[in-house]
């Protein structure tokens, strides 16, 4: 991961969930991008939205980018 991003979204496991890393912390599993979006929210980030997931380059996408949810 490089140093600029602070999130890390790891590939789909078998129930389709990702792991989501923020600044080191692993928060919870995502199943979407609003879900993304809602741990970015709570780490500090509240008017990030859906579409600012997709675009950030703040967050290393493992194993598909945003719209890659099944392994």
């Amino acid at each position: 991961m490089a140093d600029d991003q602070p999130v890390v979204i790891y590939p789909p496991d078998e129930d389709g969930g990702r792991r989501v890393r923020i600044d080191g912390t692993i928060l919870g599993r995502a199943y979407s991008v609003q879900d993304v979006a809602a741990f970015i929210q709570t780490a500090g980030l509240p008017s990030f939205d859906e579409m600012d997931v997709v675009r950030s380059t703040l967050i290393d996408w493992r194993g598909g980018g945003p719209h890659v949810w099944s392994p």
